[in-house]
């Protein structure tokens, strides 16, 4: 899986790259992460990529001419591969377990525009990016966090990089539903017991005790999970629980 991120601020991404799964994945080269300056990408002497708005108004936006530069520069640099352009952005479509896992299997490059300040000329959302990504109903000083996060969404989907086969498939969210609980040693824990099915060996037990877990759980934390899609929201996951 490549990721090619674009970004006035490349070196926020140092820590997460370089600790935890996402620092062993790259280290097999099961995934590989592409730092652009933005910067290096913009003309003359003083490397600009931000101007004030057309009509006026507070903050500064991202200028069209270096997004489209780094962009196409990547392309020419690695044009055996597809790619599909990112752009995070609170006005882009929510991003969810499935779509994480649509982008793990595609064998795209996927190159990710950071936006900031103001966001990005419009002519960048509507001819450069082929898809553009919110994360939450809140706004970021930037797309930086948003791409980290899609960054370790998506990897984690990448066969090898959990190390177990299929360890990511009873996670939160795939199928549509919460996970079920988990204990640990000690079996009680100032007066609290772990539950006896836990404890019984008895693996059929253990999984329909599970699976009625995940549907109460996810029944009372999360209802709109299970709610079937609607005309307003049809991409919308989950809609039923998934059956182990």
């Amino acid at each position: 899986m490549q990721f090619d991120v674009i970004s006035i601020f490349p070196g926020m991404f140092e820590g997460p790259l370089t600790e935890s799964i996402l620092k062993r994945a790259r280290k097999r080269h099961l995934i590989e992460v592409r730092l652009h300056d933005l910067r290096d990408y913009a003309p003359g002497r003083h490397r600009q990529v931000d101007d004030s708005p057309y009509g006026g108004g507070g903050g500064m936006v991202l200028m069209p001419g270096p997004l489209f530069a780094a962009v196409e520069a990547i392309r020419e640099k690695h044009s055996a591969t597809s790619s599909r352009v990112v752009l995070l952005s609170p006005q882009g479509r929510p991003f969810h377990q499935e779509r994480a896992r649509q982008m793990a299997v595609s064998g795209e490059r996927l190159i990710l525009i950071c936006g900031h300040y103001e966001g990005v000329d419009e002519r960048v959302r509507e001819f450069l990016a082929d898809e553009e990504i919110s994360i939450g109903d809140y706004v970021l000083t930037g797309g930086e966090l948003a791409a980290m996060i899609l960054i370790d969404t998506v990897s984690r989907l990448v066969p090898g990089v959990l190390g177990a086969e299929g360890a990511a498939e009873e996670d939160s969210f795939t199928g549509g539903a919460l996970e079920y609980p988990h204990y640990t040693k000690p079996a009680v824990f100032r007066g609290h017991p772990v539950p006896e099915v836990l404890l019984s060996g008895n693996h059929a037990e253990i999984s329909r005790w599970r699976e009625r877990r995940t549907r109460e759980i996810t029944q009372l934390k999360r209802p709109d999970l299970v709610a079937p899609a609607t005309s307003e929201n049809p991409e919308k996951p989950g809609g039923k629980f998934p059956q182990r």
